[in-house]
């Protein structure tokens, strides 16, 4: 499954209708009510916030919302095309200001889908990866070089400087070898709990 990481938009215009289409990232499923209370209040004068949302690690929660719009034109089309593209935890919501045309049942589901869509290739999505963290433990003299050495090999994750310095990393390919080179510089070197790596997907 794949994830967004941050809010994204995208405004388009067909038939004098205006559709915005915002895509949220939920932690949660009580994010949902939140976000769209958010949209409300950032789009008050707007007609309708349709809207859809996939969560759990499967995809197993699922959500659709027409909001005034004709039964199945809105809600389901959006959700089709976000299970279309393997995501999860993500709550979309398209914004429509009316233009006084009306778009019939099929417009509308085309309208919203293509709203949805044009975002989905807008934004970046992320793989969550559950790799193991580690701590290295050096002096000071040697910051620049692990620095250096880390740079494209790991993400650091907090770094603490006391009478030694300590980072806490995640290493990009989840293979801890790759600092054989410099192993023998360090003071210490232990691996620690599990966390999560974003991959770009």
């Amino acid at each position: 499954m794949r994830y967004i990481k941050e809010k994204a938009s995208i405004q388009i215009e067909i038939n004098k209708s205006v559709f915005i289409a915002v895509f949220y990232p939920l932690e949660s499923q009580d994010d949902i009510s939140y976000y769209l209370d958010q949209v409300k209040h950032e789009y008050p004068k707007a007609n309708h916030y349709c809207n859809a949302s996939i969560f759990g690690e499967h995809g197993e929660q699922q959500t659709a919302h027409d909001d005034g719009e004709p039964s199945r034109t809105a809600g389901i089309p959006i959700l089709e095309v976000l299970k279309h593209h393997d995501v999860t935890n993500i709550l979309c919501v398209v914004v429509r200001f009316f233009g006084g045309i009306k778009l019939g049942s099929g417009g509308l589901v085309r309208a919203y889908t293509k709203a949805t869509a044009d975002l989905i290739k807008d934004v970046k999505f992320y793989q969550k990866k559950f790799v193991p963290s580690y701590e290295l433990e050096f002096d000071y003299p040697l910051i620049n070089l692990i620095d250096h050495y880390l740079e494209n090999k790991a993400t650091v994750l907090e770094k603490n400087f006391l009478t030694t310095v300590t980072y806490k990393i995640l290493f990009n390919e989840d293979d801890a070898s790759v600092i054989t080179d410099i192993k023998h510089q360090l003071i210490d070197f232990k691996q620690l709990s599990m966390e999560i790596l974003w991959v770009e997907a």
